[in-house]
C-alpha cells in the first residue's frame, strides 16, 4: 500500500510538470462527458415530459373530437364547380349521445366513456364578471382525466338524472371569485343560470405547451355541470332546425349542430385499443352517413411515437458521446506514449534504483486515469451547466440524474484505465541501460 501511494506521489508530480499537456489532454474526456451527462438530462426529462403528459389523458383512452369543416364539405361556389347542389350533401346528426350508447352496446371491452359538452359562458358574481367555460360531463370525465377534488363531492346520480342546477369549479375560478371564504353551497351565475357549488377540482399542473401538444383545456378555468344540466338549462345543439345546421349564411358562420363537442372512450386493454379505435371509426362513419365532422386520436399511441422519436435522438447523441470519449481515450494514450518517450532517463533512473516493472506501470496508469478523473469531473461540471442552459433557454425539459453523474465518473475512470495500459506497459518494458544512456 505504501507503494501504491509513492506510484501514486510520481504520478501527481508527473501530471503537475505538464499541466497543459494534461489539460489539452484531458478535453477530450471533458466534452465526451459533458456530452453524455446532456444527453441522458435531455432523455431522462423527456420520458418524464410523456410521463406527465400520460397522467393528463390518462391511459387506454380514445379521443372523439367534433368538427364543423367536414361536415360543411366547402362552400357553395365549390359544390356548383363540382356540378353538385350543396343542398344535396349527405346530413350528419353530428356526435351524438346515440353514439354513445352505440358503441357501449358493441364494444365489451370499452371500460368507461365520458361525453362532454362544451359552452363558452360569462361568469357573473358580486360585480365580478369573467369568461369561461360550462362543461357538461359524467364524473366518468373526472375518473378518466385523473382529477380529484380539493373539497366537496362527485355529482350524484340524482343530479344527473333532473338535471339539477349544480357545478364543480376549478382552481382558477375558486382564486377569482372565491378569494376569502368556503365556496361549497354557494351560487355562482353562468350565463343566465344559476349555479350551486358542491365541489373543486384538486389544483392540476401542466405547462401550457404540454395542454397544446395534447389538445386539452386548462381543467382549472372551467365550471363543470353534469351532463343533463347542459343540455336542458343551457343548450341541446341537437335540436336546432335542420335548415339553421351545417350551413353558413352571408357572412355568418355555420353554427355547431353536435350534441356532444367530445368523447372520450377507455379501452380495458392497451392491446385493443388500435382495433377498438377502427371499430368505434366505422361505427360512427356509418352513424354518420359517412360525412366526416369528427376525428379520432389515440393519444398513448401518439406519446408511444413520439417516445420513439425520442429514443432515437438519445441514441444519436449517445453515438455522438461516444465519439467523443473514444476521441479523448485515443488523445490520452498518444500523450502518455509521448510522455513515455520524453522520461526515458527518468523510467530508467528509477528502475536502476529498484523500482520493478509493475511500479512503472502503476505510476504511468495512474497519471492516466487522475488525467481522465480530472476530465470527468469537470466534464460533470459542464454537463450539468450545459444541461440547465439548454432548459433554460431552449425550453427543452432536462433532468440530471445521480445515476448518470455515477455512470459518467465510471465511464472517465475506465477510459483512463484502458487507454492508459499500453503506454504503461511499453514504459515498463524499457531496458534500464538503454534508457540510462538516452538523450
Amino acid at each position: 500500500m505504501q507503494k501504491l501511494f509513492f506510484n501514486f506521489q510520481l504520478a501527481l508530480e508527473g501530471v503537475a510538470a505538464n499541466r497543459l499537456r494534461a489539460f489539452l489532454t484531458a478535453l477530450g474526456i471533458v466534452f465526451g462527458v459533458a456530452a453524455v451527462i446532456a444527453m441522458l438530462a435531455i432523455g431522462t426529462g423527456a420520458r418524464e415530459t410523456i410521463l406527465a403528459q400520460m397522467r393528463l389523458i390518462g391511459a387506454n383512452n380514445i379521443v372523439v373530437t367534433s368538427l364543423m369543416e367536414a361536415a360543411e364539405g366547402g362552400d357553395a361556389e365549390e359544390a356548383q364547380s363540382a356540378g353538385q347542389d350543396k343542398n344535396t350533401k349527405k346530413w350528419s346528426p353530428g356526435l351524438t349521445l346515440g353514439d354513445v350508447r352505440a358503441i357501449t352496446a358493441i364494444l365489451p371491452g370499452v371500460t368507461a366513456m365520458s361525453p362532454e359538452i362544451i359552452l363558452p359562458t360569462t361568469i357573473i358574481r358580486d360585480g365580478k364578471i369573467g369568461k369561461s367555460r360550462a362543461v357538461g360531463v359524467t364524473n366518468a370525465f373526472f375518473e378518466l382525466n385523473n382529477l380529484g377534488l380539493d373539497r366537496g363531492t362527485m355529482f350524484h346520480d340524482i343530479h344527473q338524472q333532473r338535471g339539477d342546477p349544480v357545478c364543480i369549479i376549478g382552481q382558477d375560478i375558486l382564486r377569482k371569485y372565491f378569494s376569502a371564504g368556503d365556496p361549497i353551497g354557494q351560487r355562482i351565475k353562468c350565463g343566465s343560470t344559476w349555479l350551486r357549488i358542491i365541489g373543486v377540482l384538486e389544483r392540476r399542473i401542466a405547462k401550457s405547451e404540454q395542454l397544446e401538444n395534447l389538445g386539452i383545456r386548462d381543467y382549472n378555468q372551467d365550471v363543470y355541470i353534469p351532463l343533463q344540466t347542459a343540455l336542458i338549462r343551457f343548450k341541446d345543439r341537437s335540436y336546432a332546425h335542420l335548415t339553421n345546421i351545417g350551413r353558413s349564411r352571408g357572412n355568418q358562420k355555420a353554427e355547431n349542430y353536435h350534441q356532444l363537442d367530445r368523447l372520450v372512450v377507455r379501452v380495458d386493454e392497451s392491446d385493443e385499443l388500435l382495433a377498438t379505435s377502427n371499430v368505434v371509426a366505422r361505427l360512427l362513419k356509418r352513424r354518420h352517413q359517412g360525412v366526416l365532422d369528427y376525428e379520432m386520436a389515440v393519444p398513448e399511441k401518439m406519446l408511444e411515437a413520439q417516445q420513439k422519436t425520442q429514443d432515437t435522438f438519445n441514441k444519436v447523441l449517445a453515438f455522438i458521446a461516444g465519439i467523443s470519449l473514444l476521441v479523448g481515450g485515443i488523445g490520452i494514450m498518444n500523450i502518455m506514449l509521448a510522455s513515455v518517450l520524453e522520461r526515458t532517463k527518468e523510467i530508467g533512473t528509477r528502475r536502476s534504483l529498484g523500482a520493478t516493472q509493475q511500479d512503472i506501470v502503476q505510476q504511468f496508469l495512474l497519471e492516466a486515469i487522475f488525467i481522465s478523473l480530472l476530465g470527468g469531473i469537470t466534464g460533470i461540471i459542464v454537463g450539468v451547466g450545459a444541461a440547465r442552459f439548454i432548459a433554460a433557454n431552449y425550453d427543452i425539459p432536462t433532468e440530471v440524474s445521480l445515476w448518470s453523474v455515477l455512470l459518467s465518473f465510471g465511464v472517465a475512470s475506465v477510459i483512463g484505465l484502458v487507454f492508459g495500459l499500453f503506454p504503461a506497459q511499453r514504459a515498463a518494458k524499457l531496458d534500464p541501460i538503454k534508457a540510462l544512456r538516452s538523450d
